[in-house]
């Protein structure tokens, strides 16, 4: 490396932890300070020995996340400060190993493949920045969110991180449609599958390598709304949400959404990956078929905190926010009795499919004691939460109505 390329990513690695919210005594103890990778991944977990590590680059102070190590949950309450979107330093983080910390000159993002009318395309990131972009406000949600209430509420325990309803964001995306680079890597009509591939580390699981992270889209998935992005809310990429680029797939499980792109297969034959074959499918004794996740269910959740103390005797305001991935909410429900009656609560706000609606009820007073808050979603398909999930070994698309427990005083 030439003593100004070693300038250029010293300086960069602290311009990229900055972003992230480090200061940089906390770059020296995460070992950031290595050279980043020409193109693809140096870990942050590579640290020299005795150095401090982490998965996750930005700080995760737990009064607003549920630290899992690889992932951070958004600690669920903490909703009701902030606005419809999320912003960058409290979005909840998914990592299947590091966040990778990536110099973007040397970024390249290949298009190839049997779909292709030709030998496809290589953009660099100044290449991608000059496509025509648009923005989009929509949500990222993990298929395991909930994926805790099968055990607490159901008695159904499954494996995998213990979700409560923290893992989704909304934010405001801004880049590049996935349609213009495929048509510019000339797509196909024999088109069948597209597959991003992520440059994180390789994923290994029972000593198994399955390699980097990638899930197929079905062709008309990817033309339709499929971006490639590029800003957060404004800014660029941070590390933890796939810095250079990553893809964002609205309304679909988290999974598609790849981060830190290095890669897009098109093919004219169905691609496959373990990523849809033995992860993200439906398994157990209700589904047979092994079905494979797409698109997310109809959810709510209250902006309060578990247990939370309500006045005795007294009208209340509560809110909270539901979500569907196929259609915009239309109407959200509240039982204070466990189900035995409904009353409507008040929408507000932006509405549309793969986002979130804000809901306000108010509150009847209460009874002295334990108590119980039910939210029930339909989304604009007619799609309503059930009051039990359908149970499935992976423990994905929790979408019963969650039983909040609170007591008054």
């Amino acid at each position: 490396m030439r003593p100004d390329e070693s300038t250029y990513l010293q300086t960069r690695t602290e311009q990229m932890v900055e972003r992230a919210g480090l200061r940089r005594r906390d770059l020296l103890k995460l070992g950031a300070t290595l050279p980043l990778a020409a193109g693809v991944a140096s870990w942050v977990g590579a640290a020299p020995a005795g150095a401090a590590t982490t998965p996750i680059v930005k700080p995760l102070p737990p009064e607003w996340f549920v630290n899992y190590g690889t992932n951070a949950e958004m600690r669920w309450e903490t909703a009701r400060d902030l606005g419809y979107t999320i912003p960058n330093e409290r979005f909840f983080v998914r990592d299947h190993t590091a966040t990778p910390l990536i110099d973007e000159r040397t970024w390249k993002l290949r298009v190839f493949g049997s779909g292709l009318d030709g030998p496809g395309v290589e953009l660099t990131y100044d290449q991608l920045r000059r496509m025509p972009q648009r923005d989009v406000v929509t949500a990222i949600e993990c298929a395991g969110n909930g994926r805790s209430f099968f055990a607490t509420q159901q008695g159904t325990p499954s494996p995998g991180t213990q979700w409560g309803l923290g893992a989704i964001g909304v934010a405001r995306w801004r880049g590049v449609p996935l349609r213009g680079v495929l048509e510019r890597a000339g797509i196909s009509s024999r088109a069948v599958d597209v597959m991003p591939v992520g440059l994180d580390a390789s994923v290994v699981s029972g000593g198994v390598d399955y390699g980097h992270v990638r899930r197929p889209l079905p062709v008309g998935k990817a033309l339709d709304d499929a971006l490639l992005v590029l800003a957060m809310n404004g800014e660029d990429l941070p590390p933890d949400h796939g810095f250079p680029v990553r893809l964002v797939v609205p309304g679909w499980i988290g999974v598609a959404s790849v981060k830190w792109l290095g890669e897009i297969e098109v093919s004219d034959q169905p691609l496959f990956s373990y990523w849809n074959t033995v992860q993200y499918v439906m398994t157990g004794d209700a589904y047979p078929s092994r079905p494979v996740l797409g698109a997310q269910t109809v959810k709510s959740a209250w902006e309060l905190a578990k247990g939370a103390e309500l006045p005795a005797g007294t009208p209340v305001t509560l809110t909270g926010r539901a979500w569907s991935g196929t259609s915009a909410i239309v109407s959200v429900e509240i039982s204070t009795d466990q189900g035995a009656s409904w009353t409507p609560a008040r929408l507000q706000g932006q509405r549309g499919a793969g986002t979130w609606t804000l809901f306000r009820y108010a509150c009847r007073p209460l009874e002295a004691g334990p108590a119980q808050l039910w939210a029930r979603a339909t989304d604009g398909s007619g799609r309503t939460q059930p009051l039990v999930a359908t149970f499935n070994s992976n423990g994905y698309l929790f979408d019963a109505v969650v039983r909040h427990p609170v007591m008054v005083r």
